[in-house]
């Protein structure tokens, strides 16, 4: 069973950051989040729904951009080199999307092929999520990333679930839907009953 990952997603605000602690948490893992933005933090988002161990963030800035721009709002250069994954078992969470800048010459997408870490990708189940999806698995697959497969996000609609999957030859690893209350417990049994581990491997 592999247990280290990278969780990214087709946009920002789809809701990788639950999934990521569903996983993290299934799988007994740590949680990363390399660059955070925003006053928000995400790292203590999964803390309070996984449990378990997380490790600081490498760059922390609070403009809400994207990170190339808030370390720039604050005099600050993010070195992409020095982005290197703790040992062990590990869900890691790039901010945003796969383009998303960490300086004016590297985007998130090269990090994560340096890493060679499986990748699974997230994507909303709304309108406007097939090309994003695709372009997203296009993407991945032009710079050899391993793609353990696509996590859909919110209500569900089988032709744009089925539409990515088959279109861009991946797996469908699941669907999380939208939880209300979002807890420790809803988000364990939602995990439980939407997906399985095996999947995974």
């Amino acid at each position: 069973m592999t247990s280290r990952f990278v969780v990214t997603g087709t946009d920002t605000g789809i809701g990788k950051t639950v999934f990521a602690a569903a996983l993290a948490g299934a799988l007994g893992a740590a949680y990363w989040k390399p660059v955070q933005t925003g006053p928000d933090s995400d790292t203590d988002t999964v803390r309070r729904l996984a449990g378990g161990k997380t490790f600081p963030e490498a760059y922390r800035f609070k403009l809400p951009a994207s990170p190339h721009y808030a370390a720039e709002a604050e005099g600050a250069v993010i070195d992409p080199a020095a982005l290197n994954p703790p040992e062990g078992p590990l869900v890691i969470e790039g901010a945003g999307g796969l383009m998303v800048p960490l300086t004016r010459d590297t985007l998130s997408i090269d990090v994560f092929a340096r890493w060679g870490l499986p990748l699974i990708l997230c994507a909303r189940t709304t309108l406007g999520t097939i090309n994003h999806s695709l372009l997203s698995i296009a993407a991945i697959r032009a710079r050899n990333i391993p793609l353990t497969g696509v996590v859909f996000v919110g209500d569900y609609s089988e032709d744009s679930e089925a539409t990515v999957c088959e279109m861009g030859k991946a797996r469908r690893l699941g669907r999380l839907p939208l939880l209300d209350p979002l807890t420790p417990e809803s988000l364990r049994a939602a995990f439980a009953k939407n997906f399985s581990l095996d999947e995974f491997a």
